[in-house]
This record gives structure tokens, C-alpha cells and sequence, in this order.
């Protein structure tokens, strides 16, 4: 089994390729308290609904800067979520976004996947081979590496649309993509550049390598999860391996509904995110 088997057998157990989010930000959660017990309340109040309808997402990605920022008692909640989330089958990538010089990487990759048992993680590769390597390393226990490719923030083309050779440096950073590969090595690509998604989605197939895609940018930030498929679709990709992420219109769905109920509206934009998504076969 790799990281990519554990994502096709994830997406049909779940009937789904959504990565929910976790961006917790306590002045938008109804619940009084200390901030752990704020966040993890609020994220296993979700969970249990979602235990209840039997829908839940193909993976949690929760950013851990959200709870970094609330010191220990955000990252004690974060232990905490993750657990319960696992232990309901549904598997963790920490939006972690690490990378730094070998022997860094190596302490980072250490605690991403053991300390915080996660199961992939997103990495920056900007410092070159020997910043990617030590998690790339983990792709051969079943774990998974997104690197930052082209990314769903409007600051991507101040860099990622630089020519290099007269190409972008985002289909460069494919290519070392590509000369990097193992199974579980995947690429973090947005949703609100279809062009870009669509080219680099080629570039992958064509390469006859099995890159699997994290495709945030849907909901608050413009992108449309119904387009990333049929951009998917067009190029031939297996939908099964890519996960399309929303964050804050999972997690504060029951703003724009207007409901204090905030973990059925949760576990509501969830189901209509699949909709949207559409059958996977």
C-alpha cells in the first residue's frame, strides 16, 4: 500500500475528494471558553454530526498556524482533533507548509508525522532537493507530501509566473516535481487559475508519473469545485487521487445560513460541496 492507494480507497469509502479545512479563529465561534476548549468543541461537535448522517470528508487539513496562534492550548486542541477525527476513520494533512535546510527538514518531518501523526503534510521548495527530501523520504511509510506549485493566493504571479527559459517557474518547479517522485509525492495547485490547474494537471499526465493534487482556493476565495473537475476530467486525471479543499464555507457555513446550528450547517455546505463535486466514477 502508498499514500496513494490509502487516497482511492479513502475517496470511495467517503464518497468523497473533500479536504475540509480547519482555520479556527475564535471570534467566529459561537462557544465561550478557553480557546482549546472553544476549537476542539466546535471541530468534535462537527464530527459528531457528520458520525450521525454517516458523510464525512475524504481528509481534515487543518492549518496549523490557526492554532499556533493561541499557544498551547491551540495546539493541545489540535492533538486532541486529530485524534478523534482518526480514530472516526478520517485521515489528517497538516497545512504545514515546512521547509528549510536538510537537517531542519529532517526535525520537521520527524514531528509532522510522528509527533503529530499526520498523514500528509504541505512543504515549501523553495531551498531545493535537500529541503524536500526528508519528507519525501516518509512517502515510502504510506505518507503524503503536497509541494507548493502554483498556489490560489493572488501574490503567486509576483514568482510563479516568472519565465525561466521562457517557462513559468510553477511548470519548472513541475518538472523537479516529476524528478522528485515517489508514490505520495503530490502538488498543491488552486483553484482560481483553471488555466494553470489545467496545464499543470497535463504536465503530470502526460509524465505517465501519479501526482495527486491539494486544490484549494474553492468557496470564499472564487474557485469553483464543479470547473477543478471538469478541468480534471479534460486532462484525463484520476479524480479519485485529488482532493478539492474548503475551509471557512465548511466552517462558518452557519454564517451565511444565518443559523446558530453550526455543525449541521458544516456537515450541510459538506454535502452540497460533494454535489457540486459530482459522482466520482
Amino acid at each position: 500500500m502508498s499514500y496513494l492507494d490509502d487516497l482511492r480507497v479513502g475517496a470511495k469509502k467517503a464518497k468523497s475528494i473533500v479536504c475540509m479545512g480547519m482555520d479556527p479563529v475564535i471570534e467566529k465561534i459561537p462557544i465561550k471558553g478557553d480557546p482549546c476548549q472553544v476549537i476542539e468543541e466546535f471541530y468534535i461537535n462537527i464530527l459528531k454530526e457528520m458520525n450521525i448522517r454517516n458523510l464525512h470528508p475524504a481528509i481534515i487539513k487543518p492549518n496549523i498556524a490557526y492554532f499556533e496562534q493561541y499557544g498551547f492550548s491551540g495546539l493541545n486542541a489540535l492533538k486532541s482533533i486529530i485524534k478523534q477525527y482518526k480514530s472516526s476513520g478520517i485521515p489528517t494533512l497538516l497545512d504545514a507548509k515546512r521547509g528549510d535546510i536538510g537537517k531542519t527538514s529532517t526535525a520537521y518531518a520527524k514531528s509532522v508525522f510522528e509527533f503529530w501523526d499526520s498523514d500528509a503534510v504541505t512543504i515549501a521548495p523553495y531551498m531545493g532537493t535537500d529541503s524536500v527530501e526528508p519528507f519525501i523520504e516518509w512517502c515510502e511509510r504510506e505518507k503524503g507530501v503536497y509541494i507548493l506549485c502554483r498556489t490560489s493566493n493572488k501574490g503567486t504571479v509576483d514568482l510563479q509566473d516568472l519565465k525561466v527559459d521562457g517557462v513559468p517557474v510553477y511548470i519548472k518547479l513541475a518538472e523537479n516535481i516529476i524528478r522528485w517522485h515517489k508514490p505520495g509525492v503530490g502538488a498543491v495547485v488552486g483553484a482560481t487559475y483553471l488555466d494553470e490547474l489545467e496545464e499543470i494537471s497535463r504536465f503530470f499526465v502526460d509524465s505517465k508519473k501519479e501526482v495527486p493534487l491539494l486544490i484549494p482556493g474553492v468557496g470564499s476565495q472564487g474557485g469553483s469545485a464543479g470547473e477543478v473537475v471538469e478541468v480534471l476530467r479534460k486532462t484525463k486525471s484520476d479524480i479519485l487521487i485529488h482532493r478539492i479543499n474548503s475551509s471557512s464555507g465548511i466552517n462558518y457555513a452557519y454564517m451565511q445560513k444565518g443559523t446558530s446550528d453550526y455543525a449541521k450547517a458544516a456537515v450541510d455546505a459538506l454535502e452540497n460541496l460533494n454535489k457540486e463535486i459530482g459522482p466520482l466514477t
